[in-house]
C-alpha cells in the first residue's frame, strides 16, 4: 500500500551541442552523462550543467558529414576511462575521454543494429545487418558469430510422451474441432522497425533476442546462456511486441501483446512459455510501446509509450508509465507525458544501474532530466476518533482508499475507488486536524481535484465502492464527494511541456492552501510554491490555483513534512540541512531548524522518510535513510529500522529483528530511545511484539489499537500492539468510559483486574457508573471471576512512568472483599433481581465465600414467585451457582444451615445417591435440635460450633463432650461454654492440666491446675519444671508440716542446681530446710563469693571462712590463670596458621591468573585436601556435597557442619575455622569480665594482693592480646560486600581484575558471620584499681 514519491527533479536544458541526440549512456562514478549524436560524442556534467568532453566522429571519418550517421549504442567502461560507441555502418570504436584518443577496435561490413553489453561488461553481443549475432569479449576478441534465426527449439526443449498432447485434451466451448485447428502466424505489428532487441538477465548468465521471423513474419524470442547456446524458443504469440526487458532477478522476461481490443504487457518466463500479463490502459492502435526497461531491484517496470497518429492536426504525446507489482496486482504508480514532437520529445531513457528509483531522460532538444523516486504511504494524519485511518495508493487514474477504521481490506481491493480523468501522481491528505479525512489528488494534467467528508446532495459518480459495497449489505460507510476541480496556473507554460513533473511534494496545508515544491532548471535551488485558490470568474466547476507567494532555497528539498498539531513544516535538503518553513508568517521566510541547544539540525544522511514529533516536551525531526538507518534531530538512534510511525505520543519501529517496538514519547528522551532500541536491550512485553518477518507499518487507527502491517507479498496483517492497547484502556478508564475498555479487555485477553488497579479510589467511587455501562450480567460475573489480590498494575501492566495514581495508591494490596461488596451494593440499588446472579457470584468471589448467605439467598427465591420478568428463577440460580462451587463444598455448606429443604434442593443437583443422604437427613430430623446439630458440626468437621451445640444439650451429654474436646484439644473454646465454678469446668482444666503435662509445658500445667485449685497436680507440676516460688506457695496452700518442707526445699535445691541455679538453691535451703552450711556450699560451688560471706556473718561461723570460702577463692584463681593462659596459647597459635594459609591462597590465586588454570568443580589440578584451594571452589563442592546429604538424618548433618569447618591443616575451609575458633576465644574472654571483677574483690578483702595482681595482669594482657589482633586477622576488605566489583570511569586492568578474583573468592551467605570481627566493649568495668 505504498507509492513513488518524487524526492527531486535534475533538469539541465538546452545543452549546447551540435546535431540531435541519439542515445546516452551513463558514467555513474564520475555522475556525467555520454550523449551520442550524429556529429559525435559529448560528456556532460548535469549537476554542474556543463560539457565536459566532446569528442568529434565526423572529422575521423567514422560519422558522415551529411548527417546522415546513427549511433545505435554507447557504453561507458568502468574499468577503463573510455566509452564504446558503435554505429549503424558497422564501426566499433573506443573513445578515450582522458585523451580524446579514437581508436576503431572492430568493423562489420554489413553495418550494426544493435550493441548489447552483458552487465559485468565482459561480453558485448552486436546484431549485425546479416542478420547474425556475434559474440566478443571485453578486449573486442570475437568468440562466436550465429545466424539469428535458429531452426531448433534449444536445449530446453520439452518432452512429450503423448498422453498429453493437444488432440487429447477437453477443449470446452471451442468444441472438439479446437483441438485440429492450425495455428495461424500473425504478422509484425504495423509500426515494428523490425529490429532486434537484446535484454540480458541480471547476472549476465543468459540474453534473450526478440527478433521478426523470416518465414512468419511474426516475432519470436530466443533465449542464449553466456557459451552462446540457443537454450530456449517462445512460443507463438499472436500481436507481440519488439520492446523487451528482462527483468534483474532473472524470473521473468517482459514484452508487449497487442489484442484485439486491448494492449498487454505479457511475461515469459526462461523457457518461452507465457506467465502472466497485465492490461495498459489504452486500447488497440492507440499507442505503440517503444520500451520497457526494469529498476536495477527488479521493483518498478518502466513502459514508455508513444501515441499513433490518427488524426492530422492531433497533438500526439509520449507517456513514461512506472508500474509495481504488490499481492499480483500491477499498479500504474507514475504517469509523465511528453510531447511526442519537437524539443520535448524522448529519445531515449534508462534507470540508473546504482541508484535503484532513479530514471534518466534524454529529448530531442538537448534536454536531461534526472528523476529520484522513493515508497510512501499515503495516510490521514489527524488524531481524534473522527479520523478514519484511511490509505490512499495510487492505481493509475484511480485512486483506492482504504478505511481501516471501519474495515480491514486486503490490496489491491478497497473500500472505496476515487475515479479521475487523468492518471494520478500525487495524493495529500488535510493537514487541518478535523479534516484529516479529506483529500487532494494531482495528475498529470496538473489538476487538483479535492475529495471532502461530509454531507453531500447528491451521488458522486466519480466515487465507487469496493469492497464493502455488494448486494444485500448496507453501507454505513460515508464516501467523499468532489469538492472542485482546481487547474494549476505556470507563468511559464513551456516548463509544463518540458518537464511533467514540475511540482513535488504537494502538501495540503489548510483550506484551499497548498505547499508544493519545484526544482530551479539553472542552479541548484529549490522554490517553495505556496498555491491558494483563485476567485472564481464564473460559477463553472472548474477552479484555479495560483501561486500566491514563493521562498527560494539554497539547495535541492527533498522531502517535507507537516505536523497537523503544531503547523510546523520541515523541509529536508538534499545535504541533510533541516529548515523550518514559515508558511504562517507575512514574510513567508525559510530559517534553520534549531534544536534545545540552540544549533541547527543536520541529518548525516538524507532521509527517504522524515516526520516531525514532540519527544520530552521538544519538537523534533525523525529521519529513516534508504539503508534502514532512523535518526532523531541529528542523533542516530538506530541502524536496522525498516519503518516507523507516529501516533499521538507513540513512536512505532518495525526493525530488521522482526520486532515491531513501540514507544512513548511523552517523557522520552534520545538516551531512553537509544538504549531502547539497541540490540543487548532487553524489552518488557508491553513495548516490544515479535511481527512476520519483512512487515512494514501501513497505518496505525488512532483512539483505536490497531496497527496496520503490510508483509513484503502485499497482504496486511492487523495486530493489537500491547503498547497501543494498554494505553487507550487508560485513557478510557479515565474517561470513566468502562464499557469501551471492558470490550477492550475481553477481546484481547486483557487481565480485567486493571479496570480496578488502575485507579481503585475512582473506580470504587464511580461503581454504579461501571454496573450501568456494562449492563451485562455475564460481563460482571467475568469481571468478578478474574479478580485476584494481585495488583496487576505492579507486576503484568506497569505505567510507562510513575504517576499521580500510583503514589496514592501506597504499598498496601487491594482488598478484593472490597469490591465485591462495593459492586454488590451498586447492583442491589439498580435492580437486585436483574443483577440476581452477579450478586450471588459477588458472595462467593470474597476472599472467605459466603456460601451460606448465597444459599439463603437462593432459597428466599424458591419461595417465592418472581416479581419481574427478568427475575432469575431458584432452579437457574442453584444450576449457576454449581458452576462456581463444587457441588459436595456446596452440599456440606448447605447441611451448614440446618435447614433440610435446603439441603434436599442441593442434594439433587448433585451426583449423590438418594440412597446415601436420605437416611442420613432422616436421622437428623430425629434428634433433639441441639444435638441434630451437633452431629451436623461433628459430621463438617466444625468442632468448635459442635461442643458448643453439645454444651446446651444437657449434663448427661458431658461425657461425650469432654472425649471430643480431648480428642480435638479444644480446651480454650471449651472453657469459655462453663461458669468457673461448674464441675464441668474443673474437669475439662484437669484435662487441659495433664494436656500439658504429657506435652511437657510443666509450669502451664501447673498454672491450670494452680486455677481450677487442684493444688497437689499444681505442686508436682512445678516442681518438675524448677518453679520453687510457685511450688513452695502450693505447698502452703496443701498445709505442708516443716518436715515435709524441708523434705521439698532439698528436692527443690536439688533441681535447681541441676540447672546452674546455685543462688537459688541456697535460698530454698537456708529459707525452708535451715541448712545453711549446705547452702555456703552451693554458693561457693556457683562463685557466688559475695552471697557466701552474708550467710557466713549472718549465722556467725567466721570458721567457715578459712575452711572453705579461702580455698575456693584460691582454687577459683588458680584455674582461671590456667583457663587464659591455654585460650592466649591458642589464639597465638589459630592466628599464626591463619596468617600463613592466607598468604598460600594468594600464591594460588596470582598463580592462577598467570596461568589461567580452570578453577571449579571440574578441576582436578588441586587436590581436595590442599589448603591452597580457593574458597569459590570448596563452596561450591561443600553446596554440592550438602545437597546430597541433605535428606540424612540431623546427626549425620551435624557431622557434616563440623566436618566442614575442621581445625586440620589442609582442610579445605581451614581458613574460616580458624576464623571461627579464634571468634569463639575472644567472645569467651569477653563473657569472663564479670567473673574476673568478682573474684578480684574477694581476693582484694582477703589481703591476697599477690594473687589479685597475677589474675588481674593475666587478664588484661589477654585481652590486649586480642584487641590488637583483631584488625589483623579482620581486615577491613573482607568486612566490604566482595560480590561488588571495582568498576568505573578510574579502574584499571589489574584492579578490574583482582575486584574479578575476590567476586571469584567471595564467601557464601551462610559463613558471612565469620568475617564480621567479634567486639570488645571497652566500658565494661572489670579492673579493680586498688590492685595496681
Amino acid at each position: 500500500m505504498r507509492n513513488l514519491k518524487l524526492l527531486r527533479t535534475l533538469e539541465f536544458r538546452d545543452i549546447q551541442a551540435p546535431g540531435k541526440p541519439q542515445c546516452f549512456s551513463l558514467r555513474t562514478e564520475q555522475g556525467t552523462v555520454l550523449i551520442g549524436s550524429e556529429r559525435g560524442l559529448i560528456e556532460v556534467d548535469p549537476v554542474a550543467r556543463e560539457v565536459k568532453n566532446e569528442i568529434p566522429l565526423v572529422a575521423e571519418g567514422f560519422l558522415p558529414e551529411d548527417g546522415s550517421g546513427c549511433i545505435v549504442g554507447t557504453q561507458a567502461l568502468l574499468d577503463q576511462e573510455s566509452v564504446c560507441v558503435a554505429t549503424a555502418s558497422g564501426d566499433i570504436i573506443l573513445c578515450n575521454l582522458s585523451t580524446h584518443q579514437l581508436e576503431c577496435v572492430g568493423s562489420v561490413s554489413s553495418g550494426i543494429s544493435v550493441m548489447s553489453w552483458s552487465p559485468d561488461q565482459e561480453l558485448v553481443l552486436l546484431a549485425t545487418g546479416q542478420q547474425t549475432l556475434i559474440m566478443m569479449t571485453e578486449d573486442f576478441e570475437p568468440i562466436m558469430e550465429q545466424h539469428i534465426h535458429q531452426d531448433d527449439f534449444g536445449e530446453s526443449k520439452f518432452i512429450t510422451v503423448g498422453w498429453g498432447r493437444k488432440e487429447t485434451q477437453f477443449h470446452g466451448s471451442e468444441g472438439r474441432q479446437a483441438a485440429f485447428q492450425m495455428q495461424m502466424h500473425e504478422s509484425a505489428l504495423p509500426w515494428d522497425d523490425h529490429r532486434p532487441q537484446v535484454t540480458w538477465r541480471g547476472d549476465g548468465q543468459f540474453f534473450a533476442v526478440s527478433v521478426v521471423c523470416p518465414e512468419t513474419g511474426a516475432r519470436k524470442v530466443r533465449v542464449w546462456n553466456r557459451e552462446f547456446v540457443l537454450q530456449s524458443t517462445s512460443e507463438p504469440v499472436a500481436g507481440l511486441g519488439p520492446a523487451m526487458a528482462w527483468k534483474p532477478s532473472g524470473s521473468l522476461i517482459a514484452s508487449t501483446q497487442e489484442k484485439p481490443n486491448q494492449q498487454d504487457v505479457v511475461f515469459f518466463e526462461k523457457n518461452g512459455l507465457l506467465h502472466g500479463h497485465f492490461k495498459l490502459p489504452f486500447l488497440k492502435d492507440e499507442v505503440k510501446v517503444n520500451d520497457l526497461l526494469w529498476n536495477i531491484d527488479s521493483t518498478v517496470l518502466a513502459v514508455w509509450l508513444e501515441d499513433l497518429q490518427r488524426e492530422e492536426n492531433s497533438s500526439l504525446k509520449t507517456y513514461v508509465q512506472l508500474w509495481t507489482v504488490g499481492n499480483y496486482h500491477w499498479y500504474l504508480k507514475q504517469s509523465l507525458p511528453f510531447s511526442a514532437c519537437g524539443k520535448s520529445r524522448i529519445v531515449s531513457l534508462m534507470w540508473d544501474p546504482v541508484t535503484p528509483y532513479r530514471l534518466h531522460v534524454l529529448c530531442q532538444g538537448w534536454h536531461y532530466l534526472c528523476y529520484d523516486w522513493h515508497w510512501t504511504t499515503h495516510r490521514s494524519s489527524g488524531d481524534s476518533s473522527s479520523d478514519m485511518a484511511n490509505v490512499a495508493v495510487i492505481d493509475g487514474s484511480r485512486v483506492l482508499v482504504t478505511v481501516f477504521r471501519q474495515s480491514v481490506v486486503p490490496p489491491p481491493m478497497c473500500t472505496y475507488r476515487l475515479l479521475l480523468p487523468h492518471p494520478v501522481n500525487q495524493v495529500a491528505f488535510s493537514a487541518h486536524p478535523e479534516k484529516s479525512n479529506d483529500l487532494a489528488v494531482l495528475d498529470a494534467s496538473n489538476q487538483i481535484s479535492v475529495y471532502k467528508c461530509g454531507d453531500s446532495l447528491h451521488v458522486d459518480p466519480t466515487v465507487k465502492l469496493g469492497a464493502v459495497g455488494g448486494n444485500g449489505f448496507k453501507v454505513s460507510l460515508r464516501t467523499p464527494h468532489l469538492e472542485k476541480r482546481y487547474k494549476i496556473q505556470f507563468e511559464n507554460s513551456e516548463d509544463q511541456e518540458v518537464n511533467p513533473l514540475k511540482l513535488s511534494l504537494l502538501t495540503w496545508i489548510q483550506e484551499d492552501v497548498f505547499v508544493a515544491v519545484s526544482h530551479s532548471r539553472s542552479s541548484p535551488q529549490s522554490v517553495i510554491h505556496c498555491l491558494t485558490a483563485a476567485p472564481p470568474e464564473t460559477d463553472g466547476e472548474q477552479g484555479r490555483l495560483s501561486v500566491s507567494s514563493s521562498v527560494a532555497v539554497d539547495g535541492v528539498i527533498i522531502s517535507l513534512c507537516c505536523n497537523s498539531k503544531t503547523k510546523s513544516i520541515a523541509l529536508q535538503l538534499a545535504g541533510g540541512q533541516i529548515l523550518k518553513y514559515l508558511w504562517e508568517s507575512p514574510s513567508l521566510a525559510v530559517e534553520p531548524w534549531k534544536n534545545h541547544g540552540g544549533f541547527p539540525i543536520r541529518f548525516p544522511y538524507p532521509c527517504i522518510q522524515t516526520e516531525l514529533a514532540v519527544i520530552g516536551g521538544e519538537e523534533c525531526v525523525l529521519g529513516l535513510t534508504d539503508r534502514c538507518r532512523f535518526f532523531i534531530n541529528d542523533t542516530e538512534v538506530a541502524s536496522n529500522i525498516t519503518s516507523f510511525a507516529t501516533y499521538d505520543e507513540f513512536l512505532l519501529l518495525t526493525t530488521h529483528s522482526h520486532v515491531c517496538q513501540c514507544f512513548c514519547l511523552r517523557d522520552a528522551s534520545l538516551k531512553t530511545l537509544q538504549a531502547g532500541l539497541s540490540s543487548h536491550h532487553v524489552s518488557n512485553g508491553e513495548s516490544l511484539r515479535k511481527v512476520e518477518r519483512g512487515s512494514r507499518i501501513v497505518t496505525v487507527v488512532t483512539q483505536d489499537t490497531k496497527l496496520v502491517l503490510q508483509m513484503p507479498r502485499g497482504n496486511l496483517e492487523v495486530v493489537h500492539h500491547r503498547a497501543l492497547v494498554l494505553a487507550q484502556i487508560r485513557k478510557w478508564l479515565d474517561k470513566l468510559m468502562f464499557k469501551e475498555a471492558f470490550e477492550c479487555m475481553r477481546k484481547l485477553r486483557i487481565n480485567l483486574n486493571l479496570m480496578h488497579d488502575h485507579n481503585p479510589q475512582v473506580f470504587l467511587e464511580n461503581v454504579e457508573t461501571f454496573v450501568r455501562q456494562i449492563d451485562s450480567v455475564n460481563h460482571i460475573n467475568l469481571f468478578f471471576t478474574e479478580l485476584k489480590e494481585e495488583d496487576v498494575t505492579k507486576t503484568m501492566y506497569p505505567p510507562p512512568v510513575t504517576g499521580a495514581v500510583q503514589l496514592l495508591k501506597g504499598s498496601h494490596g487491594k482488598n478484593i472483599d472490597i469490591i465485591c461488596d462495593t459492586v454488590r451494593t451498586a447492583m442491589e440499588n439498580i435492580d437486585p433481581h436483574k443483577y440476581c446472579l452477579s450478586i450471588l457470584t459477588a458472595h462467593v468471589k470474597k476472599t472467605t465465600p459466603e456460601l451460606e448467605i448465597v444459599l439463603q439467598k437462593v432459597h428466599e427465591l424458591q419461595g417465592r414467585a418472581p416479581p419481574a420478568p427478568d427475575a432469575v428463577s431458584a432452579e437457574a440460580a442453584l444450576k449457576y451457582l454449581l458452576l462456581l462451587v463444587d457441588v459436595d463444598e456446596l452440599y456440606d455448606h448447605s447441611l451448614g444451615t440446618y435447614d433440610f429443604d435446603l439441603v434436599l434442593m442441593v442434594a439433587e443437583k448433585s451426583q449423590k445417591d438418594p440412597k446415601e443422604y436420605l437416611p442420613f437427613l432422616n436421622t437428623l430430623k430425629k434428634m433433639e435440635t441441639n444435638y441434630q446439630r451437633f452431629t451436623i458440626d461433628k459430621y463438617l468437621k466444625r468442632y468448635e460450633k459442635a461442643i458448643g451445640h453439645l454444651s446446651r444439650c444437657g449434663p448427661e451429654y458431658f461425657p461425650e463432650c469432654l472425649n471430643l474436646i480431648k480428642d480435638k484439644n479444644l480446651y480454650n473454646e471449651a472453657l469459655k461454654l462453663y461458669p468457673r465454678d461448674s464441675q464441668q469446668y474443673k474437669d475439662i482444666s484437669i484435662a487441659y492440666g495433664e494436656h500439658l503435662m504429657q506435652e511437657h509445658l510443666y509450669e502451664l500445667g501447673g498454672l491450670v491446675f494452680a486455677r481450677c485449685g487442684a493444688h497437689e497436680n499444681a505442686l508436682n507440676a512445678f516442681l518438675a519444671c524448677g518453679s520453687w516460688q510457685q511450688a513452695l506457695c502450693m505447698a502452703a496452700q496443701l498445709g505442708l508440716t516443716e518436715d515435709q518442707l524441708a523434705g521439698l526445699g532439698r528436692t527443690l535445691a536439688g533441681k535447681l542446681v541441676e540447672q546452674g541455679k546455685h543462688s537459688d538453691a541456697a535460698t530454698v535451703l537456708e529459707q525452708y530446710a535451715q541448712d545453711y552450711e549446705e547452702a555456703v556450699l552451693l554458693l561457693l560451688e556457683g562463685a557466688a563469693w559475695e552471697e557466701a560471706l552474708r550467710l557466713v556473718h549472718k549465722y556467725n561461723r567466721l570458721d567457715i571462712i578459712e575452711s572453705n570460702i579461702k580455698p575456693s577463692v584460691l582454687e577459683a584463681q588458680k584455674n582461671y590463670m590456667a583457663f587464659l593462659d591455654s585460650q592466649t596459647a591458642t589464639f597465638s597459635r589459630h592466628k599464626s596458621r591463619l596468617l600463613v594459609v592466607r598468604e598460600l591462597k594468594e600464591q594460588s590465586q596470582q598463580g592462577n591468573l598467570d596461568d589461567e588454570v580452570p578453577q571449579g568443580q571440574e578441576s582436578d589440578l588441586f587436590s581436595e585436601t590442599s589448603s591452597v584451594m580457593s574458597s569459590s571452589d570448596m563452596s561450591g563442592k561443600y553446596s554440592h556435597s550438602n545437597s546430597r546429604i541433605s535428606a540424612r538424618s540431623s546427626k549425620n548433618r551435624r557431622k557434616a557442619e563440623r566436618k566442614k569447618h575442621s581445625l586440620k591443616e589442609g582442610s579445605p575451609l581451614e581458613d574460616q575455622a580458624l576464623l571461627e575458633a579464634l571468634s569463639e576465644a575472644v567472645q569467651g574472654t569477653e563473657n569472663l569480665k564479670d567473673e574476673i571483677y568478682h573474684i578480684l574483690k574477694v581476693l582484694f578483702l582477703f589481703e591476697l594482693d599477690e594473687h589479685g595482681r597475677a589474675l588481674q595482669k593475666t587478664f588484661e594482657d589477654t585481652l590486649q592480646l586480642m584487641e590488637r589482633s583483631i584488625p589483623e586477622i579482620w581486615p577491613l576488605a573482607h568486612q566490604q560486600n566482595p560480590s561488588i566489583p571495582v568498576l568505573g570511569p578510574h579502574s584499571t586492568a589489574n584492579s578490574i581484575m583482582a575486584s574479578y578474583q575476590q567476586r571469584k573468592t567471595s564467601i557464601p551467605v551462610l559463613d558471612a558471620d565469620l568475617f564480621i570481627p567479634p567486639k570488645i566493649n571497652k566500658r565494661t568495668q572489670w579492673k579493680l584499681s586498688l590492685l595496681e
